[in-house]
């Protein structure tokens, strides 16, 4: 717990909340529970609820549900459940406050004695907002080849007592929900997919209709689902690295101590502070299962409006100037050797991609009422991505990317592949990108050294199609990327049905060659 008195003397915004009071109108009242307690969540979302306590206008915590790992749900309760919140501004000033409006986390896995408290909290009348931060992954019922994931296959077939995979537990307490009380609820997906809501309602139908088929739940459920539950489509907004040690330190001088960090047994990095960018957008549907918090209360740049809307941002955004870029950055700074994004914005010839990429972009996206989109990418390229105070690595980025490409990349592709006024054929820019990322699970950067990959769900299926290919010998590249780029999964088209996927392996040939091959090619590309 940290020491209020200091933070206030280091400028840190500290709540004026009653606390006790707060925890106990939450579990007396229970409205908003949240799956997956990362960075974003603990940071950015949280705060929006925090607000709403500070202005009076809600008296309730949020709830976390972490479904994962449970050495964070061990953790954060060593934290007391608090989280400083640290956004850096391009000055390299710092606006920080107190997260409190975490009242608790549980371990969100049937064997875990914390499974009857959430069961209990879902059948609870007052809960409105079931929200996910689960990233692209949780919401994937199958692997690229089209086949169900072991533990999903194993939910459909045992049905909802003791769920396995994350759409299958939230399935399951939906369907506790449904059978104890019957009310309504509204799921919040915050996560950076295209139409998050309707992917995260069709993925539970699909898993509610296997129980269904297999007589382990009523036909009734899936009218539940329908009718009683809300999927209003979002789109979040904001940058959130790793906590850095190296902010943590510059805290430690300003007389901030207790700042900790600490790695599970899975591999789960957990602080008690979250260092974020200050820019943040935040578009929700306005649809809702019954009451809900007021969102757009809570802070600047939260719209809640129409579907048209949410749409319109979250394929600006997610599709075309922001995510695509950040990705375009992770592959090649694995490659090139750079360890922050901000570092690569020094580079012309990164600069050079990744406004290309956003151009490529841009050109297939509708405007939303709320910005323009060449004004969202300016500030994306000239204030965002090149902050130097941001301690965000590509490393970071390139986590789970055969999980973005459909998105990031996908809906682009599949646009120009259906204009008739644009072609596949003539971009430039993504092509490149999807090269670089193939170039990349070689795990050798441009100077021939070993790189260690960042987790990704299909890097040994992927890799073990490149298997045969070695680094410096572009005559051992033959047809092994076929399978790849021909995939629907990977990509929503056919890359060679839409004309570029024998670009795709030129590329990748050339950046193969040797040492300094993939410099190279980005300066015969981009300049």
């Amino acid at each position: 717990m940290f020491n209020f008195d200091i933070l206030k003397k280091a400028s840190v915004k500290v709540p004026e909340i009653d606390a006790q009071s707060l925890r106990e109108n939450t579990f007396r009242n229970p409205k908003w529970v949240h799956f997956g307690v990362g960075n974003i969540f603990r940071g950015f979302i949280a705060n929006i609820q925090q607000h709403l306590v500070e202005k009076r206008i809600d008296d309730t915590g949020i709830i976390g549900i972490e479904l994962y790992d449970e050495g964070i749900v061990s953790t954060l309760r060593k934290f007391s459940n608090q989280t400083l919140a640290i956004s850096i501004n391009p000055d390299g000033t710092f606006d920080m406050e107190l997260i409190l409006s975490l009242i608790d986390v549980f371990y969100g896995d049937p064997v875990s004695e914390d499974w009857k408290a959430i069961r209990s909290i879902f059948e609870s009348k007052s809960l409105q907002i079931c929200s996910l931060t689960i990233t692209e992954k949780g919401y994937n019922l199958k692997n690229a080849s089209g086949e169900y994931f072991d533990a999903v296959t194993s939910d459909m077939a045992s049905g909802p007592l003791a769920p396995k995979s994350t759409i299958g537990k939230i399935s399951s307490l939906l369907y506790h929900r449904f059978k104890t009380t019957g009310y309504p609820i509204t799921l919040v997906s915050f996560d950076n997919i295209a139409k998050n809501g309707l992917k995260l309602k069709e993925s539970i139908i699909e898993v509610a209709q296997a129980w269904v088929n297999n007589k382990f739940a009523e036909e009734k459920f899936l009218e539940y689902l329908e009718t009683n539950v809300a999927y209003p489509w979002t789109m979040i907004d904001k940058i959130v690295p790793n906590p850095s040690q190296e902010i943590a330190q510059i805290l430690k001088e300003m007389g901030i101590e207790g700042l900790h960090a600490t790695m599970t047994d899975k591999k789960s990095f957990v602080a008690n502070f979250v260092n974020m960018e200050s820019v943040h957008y935040l578009v929700i549907e306005n649809n809702f299962a019954g009451t809900r918090p007021a969102f757009e209360c809570g802070e600047n740049n939260i719209f809640v409006t129409g579907r048209e809307d949410v749409e319109r941002f979250e394929r600006m955004k997610v599709t075309a100037c922001l995510n695509p870029l950040h990705t375009a950055l992770a592959v090649f700074g694995c490659l090139l050797g750079y360890k922050k994004i901000s570092d690569e914005m020094q580079d012309a010839l990164l600069v050079k991609l990744v406004e290309g990429v956003g151009e490529e972009g841009v050109r297939v996206v509708e405007k939303p009422s709320i910005i323009e989109p060449r004004d969202f990418l300016d500030e994306v390229l000239k204030r965002r991505l090149p902050n130097r105070y941001m301690p965000d690595t590509p490393q970071r980025i390139a986590t789970d990317t055969s999980q973005k490409i459909p998105i990031r990349f996908g809906e682009t592709l599949a646009a120009y592949a259906s204009a008739n006024s644009l072609s596949a054929k003539s971009l430039k820019f993504i092509p490149l990108v999807i090269a670089g990322w193939l170039r990349y699970l070689l795990a050798v950067d441009d100077n021939g050294n070993h790189i260690e990959l960042s987790p990704d769900p299909l890097l040994d299926e992927l890799r073990s199609k490149l298997g045969s290919i070695e680094f410096g010998r572009p005559e051992t590249f033959k047809d092994q990327l076929k399978s790849i780029l021909s995939s629907k999964q990977l990509f929503k088209v056919d890359l060679y049905e839409a004309g570029i996927g024998e670009r795709v392996e030129e590329l990748f040939k050339r950046m193969i060659a040797g040492t300094g091959a993939v410099r190279k090619t980005l300066v015969n590309e981009v300049l």
